[in-house]
């Protein structure tokens, strides 16, 4: 007897089919005037709602191994009406990013909210390191850059601002990090167009992202401490704590929590009181 399929185009037309065999029309609007004999919805009735062709949406319940847009799950999801955890499944199978992850969710915002009551910087990224939100902390520690863009992005920040080079501590081997983080990321989204994307755009704009990004390096993010030099500030050390959410794997939150700087001449003093 042959399993069923845990994952792929079978497993997500499966999927597909139940919840649109259980589906009444009155629960999405449609007027029943006589007896029916499909059980839920028709096909062409999610088709139309979905913005799709009937044809197109038959193959994707019948199992085949077809590219579906993020953009088409996202409008079969909304004309099934599909629960939260239902719409993470369906995306799930479908080896695709959900669009609406995109959005920084209220929870995080209401973190972000707080930490504005302090001033250790802190940081929201997505999967391209986007930069969805920061506090005042941050904005001050990458001053002339964050606050000044409407989207800033880390990565491209790292790479094309010549301001990073001066403000990072050992830039090369920081940027070799995030670049190793970014690809040990990238693995999990392998069809994430937005993602592929952003890895060509970065690797035709930056000769360095470009040498780095093919070492095939994997380092998962960690914290750690961070030195910057500042123009303003002069220098300053971070210890870097780091988040993945629960509620968005894809998000990461990053937190600069002040550090003294050990002096240079700890050792040498300790020496001196034991001899």
């Amino acid at each position: 007897m042959e399993k069923p399929a845990l994952n792929g185009p079978q497993a997500l037309g499966a999927f597909l089919r139940v919840k649109r065999e259980n589906t009444s029309p009155e629960r999405v609007g449609i007027p029943v005037i006589s007896r029916r004999r499909t059980k839920g919805l028709r096909r062409e009735e999610v088709a139309q709602m979905s913005a799709i062709s009937t044809t197109w949406y038959t193959w994707l319940e019948q199992g085949r191994d077809i590219t579906v847009s993020a953009q088409t799950l996202s409008g079969i999801a909304l004309a099934l009406q599909l629960t939260q955890a239902e719409r993470e499944y369906l995306f799930l199978l479908a080896h695709k990013s959900d669009p609406l992850n995109e959005q920084v969710p209220a929870v995080e915002q209401t973190i972000l909210a707080a930490v504005n009551y302090v001033s250790e910087p802190c940081y929201l990224l997505d999967l391209t390191w986007q930069v969805l939100a920061w506090n005042k902390g941050a904005e001050r520690l990458f001053s002339g850059w964050l606050g000044s863009q409407a989207s800033p992005n880390m990565m491209t920040f790292m790479f094309q601002n010549p301001q990073a080079r001066l403000l990072v501590d050992n830039w090369e081997v920081r940027a070799r990090r995030i670049v190793a983080e970014l690809r040990s990321d990238a693995v999990h989204y392998p069809d994430d167009n937005r993602l592929n994307a952003f890895v060509q755009q970065m690797s035709d704009n930056s000769p360095d992202f470009r040498d780095f990004w093919s070492q095939q390096q994997v380092i998962v993010r960690e914290g750690g401490q961070r030195l910057f030099h500042h123009a303003e500030q002069g220098e300053l050390v971070y210890r870097q704590l780091s988040w993945q959410l629960a509620s968005n794997r894809a998000l990461k939150m990053i937190m600069l929590v002040p550090e003294t700087p050990e002096p240079a001449n700890a050792g040498l003093n300790l020496k001196k009181e034991l001899s």
